[in-house]
């Protein structure tokens, strides 16, 4: 599936787990568990606990996400 099919949610990390996975909660109250994108991982972009970001979440499955943007505040 291509990051053109993905529907953007935006939220905020709320934990992090091993293996650099990440979850977040979304605006509108959901719980999900989503990893960087490549681009995110190339150029070294770290997120922390609090930090606001896009997620790209599959139709076919939404508990999974990509982190796609950081926002700066």
């Amino acid at each position: 599936m291509a990051k053109d099919d993905l529907v953007s949610f935006e939220g905020k990390v709320s934990n992090l787990s091993g293996g650099g996975v990440f979850f977040i909660t979304l605006d509108n109250g959901v719980d999900i568990s989503a990893k960087l994108c490549g681009k995110m991982k190339r150029f070294k972009i770290k997120v922390v606990t609090g930090d606001r970001v896009t997620v790209g979440l599959s139709p076919y499955d939404p508990t999974h996400g990509l982190i796609l943007h950081r926002h700066k505040f």
